[in-house]
């Protein structure tokens, strides 16, 4: 099983990012974080820079269209499975690119995957 990618992960609590890498993790997935600030959050590290990770199955976004193009040469070049499009990320235009790529999109939302066991 690969590792899931939150791009828009948070420290904060309250966010769906946060919520869905407590969830991730208590269901036995491995995370990799990416987002504004370089905060520690179940031991992870929210990584700020657009690093290669290794063995990414899965990209789940939590930031908004208008914040994802400086994303999408990255995203592909990550050759995830899927791209997960939480409710506030769909993008017409990136979900074409990844199609393109062969990259399996979903309009879903993490938190609810998980808890149906759809994840």
């Amino acid at each position: 099983m690969g590792k899931t990618l939150i791009i828009g992960a948070s420290n904060n609590p309250e966010r769906y990012a946060y919520k869905a890498a407590e969830r991730l993790l208590g269901h036995g997935y491995e995370i990799e974080l990416i987002g504004k600030k370089p905060e520690i959050i179940f031991g992870k590290k929210i990584d700020t820079e657009k690093k290669e990770f290794e063995d990414i199955d899965t990209v789940t976004l939590y930031i908004s269209d208008k914040f994802q193009p400086e994303y999408y040469d990255y995203i592909v070049s990550l050759n995830p499975r899927r791209v997960i499009f939480n409710p506030g990320t769909e993008n017409p235009e990136l979900e074409e690119i990844l199609i393109h790529n062969d990259i399996h999109v979903e309009e879903a939302c993490t938190l609810v995957l998980l808890g149906t066991g759809q994840y």
